[in-house]
Formats: structure tokens, sequence, C-alpha cells
């Protein structure tokens, strides 16, 4: 007969993140884990743009007055980059100097 601990430690058994998330989120592919990759991305974008400008040295107002746009613009860009254009994008990691690649993958 098991004790309670060790009925608790194999229900807990060890995942990976990508099982986790198949568990939670449902598997690739599906709209709730497709929607949360994309939030995902558009954070870790947002987080990026502050980190280089923060390594650069520069407000948030600096950084605006280099690209033309508001400060607020840049707040809301390193919060929610949901509805910026690739265009605004380029715009902000070429004044920040840094290299920004794309990368298209197909689906086979």
């Amino acid at each position: 007969m098991k004790t309670k601990e060790q009925a608790r430690v194999s229900s807990n058994r060890m995942m990976t993140l990508d099982q986790y998330k198949d568990k939670q989120l449902g598997l690739p592919g599906s709209p709730t884990r497709d929607q949360y990759e994309f939030d995902l991305k558009v954070k870790v974008m947002g987080d990026m743009i502050k980190a280089v400008r923060k390594e650069r040295g520069l407000t948030q107002q600096q950084l605006g007055e280099l690209i033309g746009v508001q400060k607020a613009q840049i707040s809301r860009l390193e919060r929610n980059t949901k509805n910026i254009t690739v265009g605004t994008i380029l715009k902000v990691f070429q004044a920040l100097q840094a290299q920004i690649r794309f990368t298209v993958q197909l689906e086979s």
C-alpha cells in the first residue's frame, strides 16, 4: 500500500515544457496553443526592444525622437507589440543599431 507521499510523488511526474504546454494548451496548431505561442513571441519582442534601448543608454523619449514617434508609442511597443508594423520594428532596431533577422518557415 502506498503512503500519501508516495502517491503524491508518483502523480507529479516530471515532464518537458513541451509536454506541459501540450497538456495545458493543446497540441501545436490548436487555436489556444497558437495564440499562446504568438503572445509569447510578442512579449519577447517587446522585452528585447526595451533591453537593447537600455543597453544603448536611451530613454523612451530619445528612441521615439530617433524614429519619429512619441514616447507613449515606445512605451506601448515595449509592453505590447501586437499592433506594430514590420516597418516600425525595423526602424526601432535600426535606430538601436541592432540587427534583426526574420525567419520564414514553411510547414511541410
